[in-house]
């Protein structure tokens, strides 16, 4: 893509990202509102995970803008990374609103309290034509971008919640059974902590700087020692720099290298999915190195 397809698709979606960051966030507050006064544990418990929606897209916004900044003298890498720093403060935090959840349901299961499904009902509803529209402006990008399609799933998500919760008002108004209410609220907790928990892990494992998820170590380096010319490879290190652009640094040890050794290492790190490659060739008995660290 060019420089200026790329900021082409960057302001629009940024413009996505900032009307779905509107409706969410206004709804958000209404939500929060009209949960307490209700009573509804469902309500409010889909209410934190729109919270979630509304830092996963204003994450995702400022992922997009600080992204596009240039590396400089002390960024050499550029500001990509700045979006895990980001997530895995999100992710700590969201799993703290589902262990809360978690805990307020207990509570409420052994000293239930009255529910007013109207406002419950009614909020709700709108909170799904909050998030059916923001799902629909989040779509057109999410194919082409992880950033916009992590915004789009953490949207989808909140859809289902507010389904949750208005089958949970229905079924109270009807059935008078207000545990529906409590159990409706630990479900939807349960399936934040799942996802927050692979999200914090995903971050943590980016910031530590370890082999990306789904990347074969061991295949890779079979491969570039199968290179012809190659004897051996080691100082073999691959990390994420941000989410989907990967690095990979490495010694071969090569007496001889032809002349398209370097094209033929820079195709076995596209199969796997690595962009950036710096690889230094060494002649055989030339690595002398301290054991500090892995020599795959």
């Amino acid at each position: 893509m060019s420089d200026h397809g790329h900021s082409h698709g960057a302001a629009a979606n940024a413009r996505q990202l900032t009307l779905a960051l509107l409706l969410t966030g206004s709804f958000l507050v209404v939500e929060v509102i009209y949960g307490l006064l209700s009573g509804s544990l469902a309500l409010l418990s889909d209410a934190g995970h729109m919270l979630t929606d509304v830092m996963a897209l204003a994450l995702s916004l400022f992922a997009l803008k600080i992204g596009q900044r240039a590396a400089d003298r002390r960024r050499t890498f550029g500001y990509r990374r700045a979006e895990i720093l980001a997530a895995t403060v999100n992710a700590a935090a969201l799993f703290a609103i589902g262990l809360y959840i978690l805990v307020e349901a207990y509570g409420r299961l052994r000293a239930p309290v009255e529910v007013q499904t109207t406002p419950m009902l009614i909020v709700a509803t709108l909170g799904l034509v909050v998030n059916l529209i923001s799902a629909r402006l989040l779509v057109q990008g999410s194919g082409d971008s992880l950033n916009m399609k992590s915004a789009y799933l953490e949207v989808m998500g909140d859809l289902l919640g507010s389904v949750a919760v208005i089958v949970g008002a229905l079924l109270i108004r009807f059935t008078g059974q207000t545990w529906i209410d409590p159990v409706l609220g630990a479900l939807i907790g349960l399936w934040v902590l799942p996802r927050t928990w692979q999200l914090l892990k995903a971050s943590v494992n980016v910031l530590m700087e370890g082999v990306p998820d789904g990347l074969d170590l061991s295949a890779l380096r079979s491969e570039l020692a199968a290179l012809p010319g190659v004897t051996d490879v080691h100082d073999l290190h691959v990390w994420s720099v941000s989410s989907g652009e990967h690095s990979l640094t490495a010694h071969l040890v090569s007496p001889a290298p032809p002349a398209d050794l370097h094209a033929r290492i820079s195709e076995v790190a596209s199969r796997h999915g690595i962009e950036h490659v710096t690889v230094q060739l060494e002649v055989p008995g030339a690595h002398r190195t301290a054991n500090t660290h892995l020599h795959p």
